[in-house]
């Protein structure tokens, strides 16, 4: 068995494919805690496995991709005591898979490419490739397959937590579209303004970004935050929340 694993600022995504890759067993998206110990890490995989009928024992491979490096050497240890392999740590700068047309690549996140690795691989190129999580990151990649740069912006909760952190009487709320962009209350104003005002980013990025490109790019949405946004535009073909997964699973193969 393969774990695929993508540590994030807020969030860590796991993967456990077969080793062939051929099929993903399991996932999870769990919460990033970066004082959690190798030991401790070790006891929270058994009990993710325990919940899927899977064996720690099975594992034959690990491949991680991390923007914390905080949390390097505790997974290294942990996969090397619980899972008994050493894990593969994907680095953007040293992959040969993508071209990574960025003035400076080695400052690309992992979990970037990753995610543009395995958006190719499912779905071809040209492609636009959101990322809603901490940050919203638009990553575009040509019609010849080339990771060509990023559009960041603030994250979605990142923008309702400063919202309302600075606003004494404004309510937290539900991320659900009010129905109408003209609220009549605080809770449907807020709403209308996060939700479409996303919509609004996302839509304004993509055709940027398409006409940049110089051709009309399909659009592949993931992250915690995809399905708030695309459920209320026809800009986002699909949303799939395994693409930095499946970009691992990808890079694993191709060193195997």
């Amino acid at each position: 068995m393969l774990v695929t694993i993508d540590v994030g600022n807020t969030e860590t995504k796991l993967g456990c494919f077969a080793i062939d890759g051929s099929e993903l067993l399991q996932s999870w998206r769990v919460t990033t805690e970066p004082r959690r110990t190798a030991d401790e890490h070790g006891v929270f995989f058994a009990q993710l496995f325990a919940t899927a009928d899977l064996r720690p024992a099975d594992v034959q491979a690990v491949a991680i991709a991390s923007v914390v490096p905080k949390l390097d050497q505790t997974l290294q240890q942990a996969c090397s005591r619980y899972f008994a392999c050493e894990p593969e740590f994907f680095k953007a700068h040293r992959q040969t898979l993508i071209p990574v047309h960025t003035e400076r690549p080695g400052e690309v996140g992992a979990d970037l490419v990753a995610a543009a690795i395995g958006a190719r691989e499912q779905y071809g190129a040209p492609l636009i490739v959101i990322s809603y999580g901490t940050a919203t990151v638009f990553m575009a990649i040509s019609k010849d397959g080339a990771y060509e740069g990023v559009a960041i912006a603030p994250g979605i909760n990142i923008s309702i937590d400063a919202l309302v952190g600075r606003t004494a009487k404004l309510p937290q709320i539900a991320l659900e579209a009010p129905g109408k962009a003209i609220g009549k209350d605080t809770i449907s104003a807020l709403q209308s303004g996060i939700v479409y005002g996303f919509v609004g980013q996302t839509e304004a990025l993509v055709s940027r970004m398409r006409s940049e490109l110089g051709v009309d790019a399909q659009v592949i949405a993931t992250g915690g935050m995809a399905e708030v946004v695309a459920r209320h535009t026809k800009i986002v073909s699909e949303v799939n929340p395994h693409l930095s997964l499946l970009g691992l699973r990808k890079y694993y193969l191709s060193q195997h």
